[in-house]
């Protein structure tokens, strides 16, 4: 049975190769977390989106809304994650108890992680531990910090940043149980979505 380690988050624009190609990924049954992340969207049209993604995914993986718990509250979605500038997580989970994942940012700091999961977090994701396209680059996290919170984290790890088919076994051994991917699937211009999601086997 395939290894659900995939927290796969989608490009900041979706198109209708998005929606085609969605269907395709969920079938190869190794997304845990789909996080949609699309923050240059009205309210409105972010919910319209929502709600064709719960559509198609059903119940095959955890959609999970970046920034916005209420809209994950609202659609029914699995949970949220949560940046440092979002509102604060004990917050969320006493305001929206119908979320059951509730994801934290905590870049490459070990006080953060810790914070985190003793208000509640259901996972910590760490990083950027490469270079990547999708955002800028402020917080440089490294290998000793999953070996760190392999440890002393009780909570599962996401590994974020710059993650590809030639360094994502790198972030697992090291002790993250998921790895965050979007640009190597979305933007890959070698292989298409599908192409790219099984190289990270």
């Amino acid at each position: 049975m395939p290894t659900k380690n995939i927290y796969l988050i989608t490009p900041n624009t979706l198109d209708r190769s998005f929606y085609r190609f969605l269907p395709k990924l969920l079938k190869l049954n190794r997304i845990a977390y789909l996080q949609v992340r699309l923050k240059k969207l009205s309210r409105n049209k972010l919910i319209k989106e929502i709600k064709k993604i719960n559509k198609i995914v059903g119940k095959k993986t955890k959609v999970i809304i970046n920034d916005f718990p209420d809209i994950a509250d609202l659609l029914k979605c699995n949970g949220c994650h949560l940046g440092q500038k979002d509102p604060k997580l004990e917050f969320v989970k006493t305001k929206f108890k119908s979320l059951k994942t509730i994801g934290a940012t905590c870049h490459n700091s070990k006080r953060l992680a810790l914070n985190s999961v003793k208000k509640g977090a259901s996972y910590v994701a760490f990083g950027s531990f490469f270079k990547t396209s999708t955002k800028k680059v402020k917080f440089k996290a490294n290998l000793s910090l999953l070996r760190w919170a392999k440890n002393k984290i009780k909570k599962p790890i996401v590994a974020i940043g710059g993650v590809n088919d030639k360094n994502y076994k790198t972030l697992l051994d090291n002790g993250a149980n998921l790895i965050a991917c979007s640009s190597f699937v979305w933007k890959n211009k070698k292989y298409n979505p599908l192409q790219a999601l099984k190289k990270l086997k």
